[in-house]
């Protein structure tokens, strides 16, 4: 014989468990790298900004720092060309610097057409420049494509900010990702000073 379902026992059951859920979320949301503290995608595309193509790469990038649990707005996507400057600029100086992004990733304008611009505008803002990234994903980039190394982009880090320059493809994104991501970790320790050096030897 099937026995009466409790409506109340079955609410308790159900809040309990709804309750531990949440909670455990909660705990594991504490636990990823970015966990309150925010991050920023530029998009350089005159095409996207004009509304005649669509952002393949923005979504991707604010996946993946979302993912990493840092809070990440829908990417900004500029016109290529002092736009960028213009965006990032708003960020690294016009932002106060306690409420500056801690990761800060563009997406194009790194090739050779006059209005690629984005490796200049970064540049001026670093205050220190960390040169083996980019050519870690001139390593990978190569795996796929020879045209890899055409890519200008720069990296490096302003105050608590650190910054990086991705191609405007979505396969150079990608590979870009699959760089960083390893060192992201060590990347934000590093600009905040939260790790032991040891020794020097």
């Amino acid at each position: 014989m099937q026995l009466p379902s409790c409506p109340t026992y079955d609410g308790i059951v159900s809040s309990e468990t709804n309750g531990a859920a949440q909670a455990q979320a909660t705990s594991q949301a504490d636990d990823l790298l970015g966990a309150g503290r925010s991050a920023a995608v530029i998009i350089a595309s005159t095409s996207a900004a004009r509304g005649e193509a669509a952002d393949t790469t923005g979504p991707i990038l604010v996946d993946w720092l979302r993912t990493r649990g840092y809070e990440t707005p829908d990417a900004i996507v500029v016109r290529d060309g002092e736009p960028v400057g213009q965006a990032l600029r708003a960020l690294l100086i016009d932002t106060p610097e306690d409420e500056r992004p801690r990761i800060i990733v563009t997406s194009g304008g790194t090739g050779l057409a006059p209005d690629d611009r984005t490796p200049e505008f970064t540049a001026e803002l670093l205050e220190r420049q960390s040169p083996g990234l980019v050519y870690a994903m001139w390593r990978k980039g190569l795996e796929s494509t020879t045209s890899a190394v055409m890519s200008r982009g720069v990296a490096g880090v302003r105050g608590r900010s650190f910054v990086i320059n991705f191609p405007g493809s979505k396969g150079g994104v990608k590979d870009g990702i699959t760089v960083i991501d390893d060192l992201l970790e060590h990347i934000q320790t590093s600009i905040e000073d939260t790790t032991d050096h040891g020794p020097r030897v």
